[in-house]
């Protein structure tokens, strides 16, 4: 079964401002999706009005075969949102927090303060449920907003920059509970971030929006088989006073202190690159990526859309958040 399935889907803000233009989209059952593009893109738009807190101007949207115009009730129960922004009471206890949006969906107290133990326990937080929400740190209440996103066992859980100033060892622990959530529960999982080593690390299948228009949609592996190149950052044991030829590969001067950017081609193997230094007696000391393949072929793809359409004679479009800001 289709989880996802956008038609059509305009949202047209005041002073005819378009953050959707039209936007197909479709997830399957199961998958681990990334939604991705710049600032002010259409993501957070989209994501209002598949969870039913922006109106769309038209098209239609089905969440596993329910309308979301005609079966809007049926269409919200499939789905656990954590927003982008912290959303909840920050002076009520978090169990509070949890049990109460379980009450809002139906579910007994008796049974609300069982899942919303497991959950807590499951996103370590138990020992803080006497809290308050405002007690926590950023971090735990990122955990938060996802425990009392699935309380109701949601059949999609969307979550929108989940990690957005969160230190990187609870990232990569949310990372763990997302992946297991989607291959041991079957939940299907949509993600907007602007970590892009997240999407290729979790992800099975992304679309990239762009201007209010989806500009790429496939499988992560077919996307980055499309990659031209990746870029790494060297620290050298050698003085660097002039840099050296080592095509195919591109080497750039940083501003720290025996550090070089070097650009490594599709094709090309990182080992070849060290190689070549070490011929032209550069020691490399330590490597790192600077972007991942995801982000070049990303940062290409939206730098082609801005051109096409400059080269077409159309000016850059105003988007919007989802409160309908102009950014």
């Amino acid at each position: 079964m289709t989880a996802l399935d956008i038609q059509n889907l305009v949202k047209i803000y005041q002073n005819d401002t378009y953050a959707l233009r039209g936007i197909d989209l479709k997830v399957e059952q199961g998958d681990f999706f990334a939604l991705l593009g710049p600032n002010g893109a259409g993501k957070s738009s989209a994501i209002g009005i598949v969870s039913s807190m922006v109106n769309k101007s038209s098209g239609s949207v089905y969440v596993f075969g329910h309308d979301l115009d005609t079966e809007v009730v049926a269409a919200k129960a499939c789905i656990g949102l954590v927003p982008q922004e912290f959303n909840f009471n920050g002076f009520e206890p978090i169990m509070n927090t949890i049990t109460n949006v379980a009450g809002y969906n139906g579910i007994p107290l008796r049974e609300a303060k069982k899942r919303a133990e497991h959950y807590l326990k499951r996103l370590d937080l138990w020992d803080k449920r006497g809290a308050a929400g405002r007690e926590l740190s950023g971090g735990m209440k990122r955990r938060l907003m996802i425990a009392r996103a699935l309380v109701h066992e949601p059949r999609m859980l969307i979550l929108d920059e989940p990690t957005a100033g969160v230190d990187i060892e609870i990232r990569r622990s949310m990372w763990e509970y997302l992946t297991e959530i989607n291959e041991q529960n079957g939940i299907t999982v949509i993600l907007t971030t602007h970590y892009l080593e997240e999407a290729e690390a979790l992800c099975r299948n992304v679309a990239i929006i762009d201007k209010g228009q989806i500009i790429e949609n496939g499988a992560v592996a077919d996307l980055l088989s499309q990659a031209v190149l990746e870029t790494f950052v060297l620290t050298l044991y050698n003085n660097i006073d002039t840099l050296p030829d080592i095509a195919p590969f591109t080497i750039r001067r940083r501003n720290e202190p025996n550090q070089i950017e070097v650009d490594v081609p599709k094709g090309e193997s990182v080992t070849a690159m060290i190689d070549a230094l070490n011929q032209k007696e550069f020691v490399v000391g330590s490597i790192r990526t600077k972007s991942n393949r995801l982000e070049e072929f990303f940062l290409r793809l939206v730098g082609q859309s801005d051109d096409q359409r400059q080269a077409d004679g159309q000016e850059p479009d105003a988007s919007v958040d989802n409160d309908g800001a102009t950014r």
